[in-house]
């Protein structure tokens, strides 16, 4: 599948299995998992979609992107 690479906002690919994201244009090749936090960092309105990838949130308070 086609993404966004967010490093360099070309067009980046998305493993079938949702297990790697690579760009041949940066060479960026991570996991889907940092893959969103990268998005997030990048873009404000998709912090919320951390919280998808907590373990347990409870008894926690929310944090800032750099406690991901």
């Amino acid at each position: 599948m086609k993404i966004k690479c967010p490093k360099c906002d070309k067009i980046a690919e998305l493993g079938d299995d949702f297990s790697y994201v690579k760009c041949s244009n940066c060479s960026l090749d991570v996991s889907y998992g940092e893959y969103v936090k990268l998005i997030a960092y990048k873009d404000a309105r998709y912090t919320d979609i951390l919280g998808d990838y907590a373990k347990d949130t409870s008894g926690t308070t929310s944090g800032t992107l750099d406690d991901w």
